[in-house]
C-alpha cells in the first residue's frame, strides 16, 4: 500500500514540475498548422458537381460591375465583356488561372516567430469581422467599439497560444474619418501583436498612405515585400455575382504593393445566395474563382486566400444564424472545395449568435470550430470572441476561446495508433507485475503533456474542491486575466523612434501606451 502511495505522490510532483515549465514546441500536443481533413461532408462526386456548376455560372452568367481597370485586366487575360456589361469567364481561362495561382502561401508574422503556412490540410484559427459593438460582460450591455478596444484585443490575442492570427475583428467607431480609421486600425493592430494581421481599406485613394505606413513599420518597402506581415481582407464581390467596384480597385493596388489578399465572398444563404447549402457553396465558389482570375491576371502567383464565406440565415426571421449547424456545414463544405482546387482557403467558423459568452455561445462556437478544423480548413476566421451574429466582439470571450480552440485542435490532431500508443507492454506490466493502475507509470507521466490539452480557465475540480476554492466563476476569471494582460505593456509595442515618426506622419488616435 505504501509503495502505491509513493508512486502516486511522485506522479503528482512530476506533473507539477512538468506543468510549471513551458513545453518545448516539438512536444506540444497542439500547435498552429496541424492537419485536419478527416471530416468530408461532400463526396468526390459532390465536389465535381459543385465545380462544374461554378464553371457554368461563370461562363453563362458572369459577374457585373467590374471597374474599368478590372475589365481591361480580365479581358486582356481572356474574359469576355458582354453587351449587358457582365464579364464572363471561359472554362479554359479559369483552368489556366488555377494553374498559375499560388498553391503554397506563407502569411508572415512581424517577428518571425508565428509564420503561418495555410495550405494542404493545415489548420489555423484566428479573429476576423467588423463588429461595431464591444460586449461589456460586467454590465451585461453593448457599447460602440473604440480604437483602444481594437488595440486591447490585439494585445490579448498576442498572448493566446491557440489563436494564431489577428484579422481586424471590430471597427473603430470613435474615428469618424474613414482614412484615419483605416490607418489607425493598422497602427493599433501592429502595436498590439506581432502575429499576422489582416485588415480592410475603405477606398482606393487610401492605399498609398496605408502602404507608406506599412512600409515604415516594416523598415522599408523591400523588407515588407520580402515578409508581408499584413494582408488585405477584400470583399471584392457583392453577391450575387457582382464585383464590388471600389474594393476591386483597392485589391489591384495592394497586389501591386506586395500585400497578400483574402478574396472574400460573404453571401447570405436565402438572401444573396441560394438557400440550399450546396447552392450557397457553388455560388461562393464561382465568385472566388472569378476573384482568382482577377488576382492572377494582375500578378500571376500572387498570394491569395480563397475566401468562400457563405453565411447561414434563419429563414423564419431573416436574421443571420452564424451559430447554426447549417453554418458549420457551409464552412466544412467550402473547406473541401479549397482542397479540390489545391489552393489556400479560408471561411468563417467559431462565431455565435448569442449576445454574451454563455452556454449558447459555447455550443455554437465549439460546433463550427471543431467541424472547420476536422475538415482541414486552412484559415478559420472569426473563430474567437465574436457574438451577436458578428455585431459584437467580446474580450472575455476571446480569452475563453483560447481554451475552446485548444480542445478543438485536440480533436483535429485525432488518434495516433502505433505500437507505443496501443501500449500492450504497459497493459501487461500493470496487470501482471504492477499495482493494477497506470497513474504513476513512466509512460503516463511521459505522455501527459504531449497527449493531453489542459484548459487555462476551464474548471475541472470536484464540487467539494470548487467550494473550497470559493466557487470560482469562469467569466470572473476571464475578466481577471484580461485585466492582468492589459495592465502590462504590449510585447509588440513599436520602437519609440518609429512610433514618434508614425505619429509625426499620420494622425494617430491611440494614446501612447
Amino acid at each position: 500500500m505504501s509503495g502505491n502511495k509513493t508512486r502516486r505522490s511522485g506522479g503528482r510532483s512530476a506533473r507539477q514540475a512538468m506543468r510549471a515549465a513551458p513545453l518545448a514546441e516539438n512536444i506540444r500536443p497542439i500547435r498552429a498548422g496541424m492537419e485536419g481533413g478527416t471530416y468530408r461532408p461532400l463526396s468526390d462526386r459532390d465536389m465535381e458537381r459543385i465545380h462544374q456548376t461554378a464553371l457554368t455560372a461563370l461562363e453563362t452568367i458572369g459577374l457585373a460591375d467590374a471597374p474599368p481597370s478590372g475589365v481591361e485586366i480580365m479581358t486582356n487575360a481572356g474574359a469576355i465583356l458582354g453587351d449587358d456589361n457582365r464579364l464572363r469567364f471561359p472554362r479554359a481561362l479559369v483552368e489556366d488561372m488555377l494553374a498559375k495561382a499560388a498553391k503554397q502561401v506563407t502569411l508572415y508574422s512581424r517577428d518571425g516567430k508565428n509564420d503561418l503556412q495555410p495550405y494542404g490540410n493545415r489548420v489555423h484559427y484566428g479573429t476576423a469581422g467588423a463588429a461595431v459593438h464591444l460586449v461589456d460582460v460586467e454590465h451585461n450591455e453593448y457599447r460602440e467599439c473604440t480604437v483602444q478596444d481594437l488595440h486591447d484585443a490585439a494585445r490579448i490575442m498576442d498572448r493566446l497560444d491557440n489563436v494564431h492570427f489577428f484579422q481586424r475583428p471590430m471597427v473603430c467607431r470613435d474615428i469618424p474619418d474613414n482614412y484615419e480609421m483605416d490607418l489607425n486600425t493598422v497602427y493599433a493592430a501592429c502595436s498590439g501583436t506581432t502575429k499576422h494581421i489582416g485588415t480592410s481599406f475603405s477606398e482606393p485613394s487610401f492605399i498609398p498612405g496605408a502602404l507608406e505606413m506599412v512600409y515604415q513599420i516594416a523598415g522599408g518597402e523591400a523588407a515588407f515585400r520580402e515578409r508581408p506581415f499584413i494582408s488585405n481582407s477584400n470583399c471584392f464581390v457583392v453577391p450575387p455575382m457582382k464585383f464590388a467596384t471600389e474594393s476591386c480597385e483597392v485589391m489591384e493596388q495592394v497586389i501591386r504593393g506586395g500585400m497578400p489578399v483574402l478574396l472574400l465572398s460573404a453571401g447570405m444563404a436565402g438572401a444573396t445566395t441560394p438557400s440550399t447549402i450546396a447552392g450557397a457553396i457553388a455560388q461562393a465558389t464561382a465568385e472566388c474563382l472569378a476573384g482568382l482570375v482577377y488576382v492572377n491576371a494582375v500578378k500571376p502567383g500572387h498570394p491569395a486566400i480563397f475566401g468562400t464565406w457563405p453565411f447561414g440565415l434563419d429563414l423564419r426571421t431573416g436574421a443571420m444564424s452564424i451559430g447554426s449547424g447549417e453554418q458549420a456545414l457551409l464552412t466544412a463544405g467550402c473547406a473541401q472545395m479549397h482542397k479540390f482546387y489545391g489552393i489556400p482557403g479560408g471561411a468563417a467558423a467559431g462565431a455565435s449568435d448569442a449576445k454574451m459568452p454563455d452556454m449558447q455561445a459555447g455550443w455554437e462556437q465549439m460546433c463550427s470550430n471543431v467541424m472547420a478544423g476536422l475538415s482541414g480548413l486552412n484559415m478559420v476566421y472569426e473563430a474567437a470572441g465574436m457574438h451577436a451574429s458578428l455585431l459584437g466582439f467580446c474580450l472575455e470571450s476571446l480569452i475563453l476561446s483560447d481554451d475552446l480552440i485548444g480542445q478543438a485542435q485536440r480533436c483535429v490532431r485525432g488518434i495516433e495508433v502505433t505500437d507505443e500508443t496501443l501500449a500492450l507492454d504497459q497493459i501487461a506490466d500493470v496487470c501482471l507485475n504492477g499495482p493494477g493502475h497506470y497513474l504513476g507509470t513512466d509512460q503516463t507521466l511521459g505522455r501527459m503533456e504531449a497527449d493531453y490539452v489542459y484548459p487555462t480557465l476551464g474548471d475541472r475540480t470536484s464540487p467539494k474542491e470548487w467550494v473550497e476554492k470559493d466557487k470560482p466563476d469562469l467569466i470572473e476569471n476571464a475578466i481577471k486575466l484580461k485585466n492582468e494582460i492589459l495592465a502590462e505593456r504590449s510585447n509588440a509595442r513599436l520602437d519609440p523612434d518609429l512610433d514618434a515618426a508614425l505619429r509625426k506622419n499620420f494622425t494617430i488616435h491611440l494614446k501612447p501606451q
